[in-house]
């Protein structure tokens, strides 16, 4: 063997490895950014943005940005994770080990374990699609999860029945499917009402935030949001429903007077102490997937 082929022989793991590394990157990178283009969306009715903090005295914008930072480890992580196939438990240890981390940095306060959940077993399952060499469509997205993940995810479901969280309690109360459930069949709210409604706005010429705003609207009028029901009960959710769907029936962000109506929905979602933080977590995961479609490595 001459010194040149060691070389190369040498070399192939480890090239094989950065390249990997420099994957799970980017996907780690487009979960965080999606998350930060979400909170720094204004009017979202009831949540926290850079202008105000919704209806929550608890937490402020601030208080998100440190979130995000210390979960940026995490998306790489199981983005990796994704990529070498590996089963559920690993994924769900490295979300409980992100949670802890989400919790020091916001000293207790609960901002982004929605996104845990959902961003991490997308990214998980964009590194399957790297791994594979398939492109993230949705119907490659959609295949891995449920062929990968569905079955511990539903054993995970029924045995967490024991010390429910406020969605899966208000999921029970209420008939309503939460963030597992979603999992457990593929994420149909992402795919089949957010993603669509986000890439008819792009069509339209909306640019990106408003495109999202829409979105975020649509999301409002046809979800089910457990945490809206949690703090609000059905008469809540019928509340906010109510005046999302009536917001797209004026033309939504397309109409020249959205945004006064969408602040006024804010300002009463604020003043109700509704906080449509389950649409919130579906509105970033829909973007997440439009960036893991056309923002390349």
């Amino acid at each position: 063997m001459n010194y040149l082929h060691h070389k190369i022989v040498a070399v192939a793991e480890p090239d094989s490895r950065c390249r990997a590394h420099r994957i799970a990157r980017h996907i780690a990178l487009l979960a965080v950014r999606s998350l930060y283009q979400e909170l720094a969306l204004y009017p979202k009715p009831g949540l926290v943005s850079f202008r105000d903090n919704g209806a929550h005295l608890d937490m402020s914008a601030a208080t998100f940005v440190r979130s995000l930072f210390s979960l940026r480890g995490y998306f790489v992580a199981i983005a990796a994770a994704g990529m070498r196939e590996v089963e559920f438990n690993e994924l769900q240890q490295l979300g409980l080990a992100a949670e802890s981390r989400m919790l020091r940095a916001t000293r207790g306060i609960n901002t982004h374990r929605g996104a845990i959940f959902t961003h991490g077993i997308l990214a998980a399952a964009a590194g399957c699609t790297a791994a594979r060499n398939i492109a993230p469509t949705d119907e490659n997205l959609r295949t891995i999860v449920t062929e990968n993940w569905s079955r511990d995810l539903r054993v995970i479901a029924v045995a967490s029945t024991a010390m429910p969280s406020h969605g899966q309690l208000m999921a029970a109360r209420h008939g309503v499917t939460g963030a597992r459930g979603e999992a457990l069949q593929g994420f149909p709210t992402v795919f089949e009402i957010a993603l669509p409604a986000l890439r008819s706005a792009l069509d339209r010429g909306a640019e990106t935030q408003l495109a999202l705003l829409h979105t975020f609207f649509v999301l409002l009028a046809e979800t089910q949001d457990t945490n809206v029901l949690y703090r609000g009960g059905a008469e809540g959710l019928q509340f906010i429903q109510t005046r999302a769907k009536d917001i797209l029936e004026r033309g939504s962000v397309f109409a020249t007077d959205w945004q006064q109506r969408a602040e006024s929905l804010h300002h009463q979602c604020s003043i109700k102490n509704l906080s449509p933080g389950g649409c919130a977590d579906l509105l970033a995961a829909a973007w997440f997937v439009h960036q893991l479609q056309t923002d390349h490595l």
